[in-house]
């Protein structure tokens, strides 16, 4: 009995140890299977958000990686020991080094933020010098970061890449103004994305309008989200363009519906999401967030499908991914694929070459290694990809359709006139639509668009308002700016409800109106000025503009009026071609001609009144020679076309009145200190005084167009200084008594105003751009502006003009070759004839030797002068001149001794004659 009490007591004793000993087996069974030689063991640490879908789909793909190499190696294993960090840098850091010391983990994994991966590399990975592999990066790489961190490996590529697609797809459509929206993380961790979004906006000409930061889902106490709610009712944000990015799933998901509730989902609105957010998505989920956001794009990393290692990869996940019933793995998902497969293969040579270390070798294999996410290049830390992004669209809460390609070398693949969708037809968009939005809130019945238009004008055939009108009546606003609105309304493609409301403050103050919101756009007519562009978004121009000076005029008076049709030039080189042709004419005549014969003074008056007369066709002396014939006749043809050019611009001077301006210069008006006037509502008045100097004193301040001509008869002002379109207007009005002169300064040109980013001026500046190319702007214009025909535009330069020597140069040349020609031509057969005598009277002469130049000079000078006059009873020709040039002789020694031909003795001959006889005597 003793014996079985003895034995039940054992029994007893075996029973109570035999979970211990369950528990001591079923551990050495774990490290058994597991590690069968603790030398040929690897532990690595991976620390993940398991809350979140992207977590715990790394967490399967590194259990596949890790599951895939044990089974192939059969000298080492590799165990992996996961910790949550729920996305809290402090319990990463911790947990990290927890695995360091309990674990004793070789390498680090993980990290969804970057600032998990700094705190863990900081605090472990520099004192336990251990490989950090992190799969987020910074936004925007801190300097010196290589050798702050260099146990860190980032192998997710930085936000830019991103930044600049998204600012592609906003500058596709012409958005202007985007609204961000993101999740707050505590850590400023969004301050990198806004600086790279915001420059990527600036370089395609857009901006953020507003920054719209989320609370976190456990700080929001209320469960139906009114917090949420208060933050998005925002009345001056007028852009809906929202992009979304770092931001939960639950997060977006109310975000979705609130904004759905709220209207902001819904027609001509867009919304964008960054990788981060569609990572979350599958395209075969059918939650509620997928059908709340249709029509929204996404930004995806493509990666290649079409491979044999993704498909058995796919295999694999869909197997064991827990969450979903046929799940797709995403970027997030392959990358801690590949970190696990090449923390493999540098286990495997490791065991081969126990020497390298694990950091140089992971560097050496991620250098060039291409996996499932792409293909990779290590270089300073960080993993190297050239990213290609896919642009999806959300079409239902079923599927979304993958549309183009986008690289940051070459932008989207297909340039279409919608380049976002590619191949895969339209897109869808919010509402419906069946065109792009304009991401503006466009104005409607119940919320028409406010428009300002200036009460106060001092010219109302621009804008003028009757307040005796209701302002529901058309016509209390009338006018050219008012027309043209209404020509623009009818050309757009969609209904444009609106309401003007009277402004009766000065134009800078209307634009402030539009730049502070309080108006949705001001027609008018508002100049373009650079101090204005910043503040709201201009259309194109319909009329140019420019600062023009308007004074009174007088008939221009003067006693030299008949030397006007030529300018002194003219006048100059027709006296000399005058006097030149008298000489010529005078030296072929003389010899031949009694009538240019007789003492020297007679000769130069016969020569004289002979050309002077030819001026009018009315010369009566005959000529004999052909050679002067040739020459008259060229002067007469000069003689005609001069009389009638100069008669013609005299009668055209003396027939249109010439009215000659007051003041033609600024100078003078600053000089002397003279008054002038200008708008004093308008940016003229500031103007005169920064720009052009004048004093304000002696600026006065016309309110209408009907003061400046009291101011003018009353002598208060002696200029008018306007822009170019008041001056057209007032000239047609007023154009006897006045004149303008053409604008020196330009201005960027009259315009309609809008908020800054509306989608709505660029629809305005095309219409106005087709009024423009069809002439219709140009009609207006002339119906409201300048209806007087019958009054030109009156400038100062427009009356005749004097003619100048280059219409004539030509008709001068002709005459001057042809008198030279024939004087040379006399000349040479003169002097010919001069030879002749000399060869005759080669005794009789002194020796060239003994004779001086001057004595030489004296007596050619006399032949020439003394040639003997012969009357011929016809004139000779050409014929004659040769024969006389080939004769041995001339006529004065052939016929002089002669009695038909009795020879005449000049007086300058007897006194030669007498003189050689004194000589021979003494």
């Amino acid at each position: 009995m003793y014996l079985s009490l003895a034995t039940a007591n054992t029994v007893q004793r075996l029973w109570l140890l035999f979970p211990a000993l369950i528990i001591y087996f079923l551990i050495i069974l774990s490290y058994g299977v597991g590690a069968q030689n603790s030398s040929n063991v690897t532990n690595v640490g991976a620390i993940i958000n398991g809350n979140s879908r992207i977590g715990k789909e790394q967490k399967t793909a590194m259990e596949i990686a890790a599951e895939t190499f044990n089974n192939r190696s059969k000298t080492h294993k590799l165990i992996l020991h996961f910790r949550d960090s729920g996305t809290d840098p402090f319990l990463a850091a911790s947990a990290a080094e927890e695995l360091i010391k309990e674990k004793k983990v070789e390498a680090i994994v993980g990290m969804e933020t970057c600032q998990e991966a700094a705190q863990v590399a900081d605090l472990v990975g520099n004192q336990a010098q251990i490989p950090v592999i992190s799969f987020a990066a910074p936004s925007i790489n801190p300097p010196l970061m290589q050798r702050r961190w260099p146990f860190l490996i980032r192998m997710a590529a930085n936000g830019s890449a991103q930044m600049k697609c998204i600012a592609d797809i906003v500058s596709a459509y012409h958005w202007k103004r985007v609204v961000v929206i993101y999740e707050d993380d505590g850590y400023g961790g969004d301050v990198g994305m806004l600086a790279l979004l915001s420059e990527a906006l600036q370089d395609v000409g857009s901006k953020i309008e507003h920054r719209l930061v989320l609370p976190r889902v456990s700080s929001l106490s209320n469960p139906n989200w009114v917090e949420l709610e208060e933050l998005l009712k925002l009345p001056t944000m007028q852009s809906r363009v929202y992009i979304v990015f770092q931001s939960s799933l639950p997060t977006v998901a109310h975000l979705f519906r609130v904004a759905e509730k709220m209207g902001l989902v819904g027609k001509e609105s867009a919304w964008i999401i960054t990788e981060s957010i569609t990572s979350l998505l599958d395209p075969h989920e059918t939650s509620d967030i997928s059908s709340t956001m249709k029509g929204t794009l996404g930004i995806k990393t493509y990666y290649a499908k079409n491979t044999n290692s993704f498909a058995t990869f796919q295999k694999q996940f869909q197997t064991k991914y827990p969450e979903e019933g046929n799940p797709e793995p995403g970027i997030y998902a392959l990358r801690a694929y590949d970190a696990i497969r090449i923390i493999a293969q540098a286990i495997g040579r490791m065991t081969s070459n126990n020497s390298t270390s694990l950091q140089l070798l992971l560097n050496t294999l991620f250098s060039n290694h291409t996996g499932l996410s792409g293909k990779m290049r290590f270089e300073a830390g960080e993993i190297l990809y050239s990213p290609v992004l896919r642009i999806i669209n959300i079409v239902d809460g079923k599927r979304f359709k993958e549309l183009n390609f986008w690289t940051p070398d070459v932008g989207f693949s297909l340039e279409e006139t919608d380049k976002i969708r590619g191949d895969a037809g339209g897109v869808i968009w919010p509402g419906n639509l069946t065109h792009a939005p304009r991401g503006w809130a466009m104005p409607t019945a119940e919320k028409p668009m406010k428009i300002g238009v200036p009460g106060k004008t001092s010219f109302s055939k621009f804008v003028k308002v009757d307040p005796s009108r209701d302002n529901s009546d058309k016509k209390k606003y009338v006018g050219f700016c008012i027309a043209i609105f209404d020509m623009v309304i009818e050309r757009l493609n969609y209904s444009l409800p609106y309401e003007f409301e009277a402004f009766d403050g000065l134009y800078d103050d209307l634009v402030e109106r539009v730049h502070n919101k309080v108006y949705d756009a001001a027609v008018g007519d508002i100049t373009v000025l650079a101090d204005r562009l910043d503040k709201v978004e201009f259309t194109q121009p319909y009329m140019e503009s420019g600062l023009s000076m308007i004074v009174p005029e007088k008939p221009e008076k003067s006693t030299w009026m008949f030397m006007k049709p030529f300018t002194w030039q003219m006048w100059v080189v027709t006296g000399a071609i005058l006097i030149y042709t008298m000489f010529v004419v005078w030296f072929l005549e003389r010899p031949s001609n009694p009538e240019f014969g007789g003492p020297l003074k007679n000769q130069i008056g016969t020569a004289t009144w002979f050309t002077f007369s030819s001026l009018f066709f009315s010369h009566r002396e005959k000529i004999y020679s052909n050679l002067t014939r040739l020459v008259v006749v060229v002067w007469l043809f000069v003689v005609l076309i001069l009389t009638s050019s100069y008669t013609a611009n005299l009668s055209s001077m003396l027939t249109i009145q010439r009215l000659k301006p007051n003041v033609t210069d600024i100078e003078i008006l600053k000089r002397t200190n003279s008054k002038i006037g200008c708008d004093g509502d308008s940016f003229v008045m500031d103007y005169l005084q920064t720009v052009l100097e004048f004093k304000l004193e002696n600026i006065v301040n016309v309110s209408s167009e009907y003061n400046y001509t009291e101011k003018f008869k009353s002598k208060t002002i002696s200029a008018a200084f306007l822009e170019l379109p008041y001056a057209q207007v007032f000239m047609n009005e007023y154009c006897e008594g006045y004149t303008s002169t053409a604008p020196t300064y330009r201005f960027g040109g009259l315009s309609f105003i809008f908020q800054r980013g509306s989608p709505i001026a660029r629809d305005f500046t095309r219409a106005i751009l087709e009024l423009l190319e069809n002439g219709d702007l140009k009609k207006l214009q002339n119906d409201w502006l300048t209806p007087k025909n019958e009054c030109p535009n009156n400038v100062t330069s427009n009356g005749p003009e004097s003619l100048s020597l280059n219409s004539f140069t030509g008709l001068y040349v002709i005459s001057g070759v042809t008198s030279s020609f024939c004087f040379l031509l006399s000349l040479a057969v003169w002097g010919r004839r001069f030879q002749q005598q000399e060869a005759d009277q080669g005794n009789a002469s002194p020796s060239p030797s003994e004779e001086t130049l001057w004595n030489k000079t004296v007596r050619i000078a006399r032949f020439f002068y003394s040639r003997e006059l012969n009357i011929p009873t016809r004139a000779p020709t050409f014929a004659n001149y040769a024969e006389e040039w080939h004769s041995p002789r001339w006529d004065y020694s052939t016929t002089s001794n002669t009695p038909e031909h009795p020879r005449t003795i000049r007086p300058t001959e007897i006194e030669c004659v007498q003189q050689e006889q004194i000589q021979r005597m003494a």
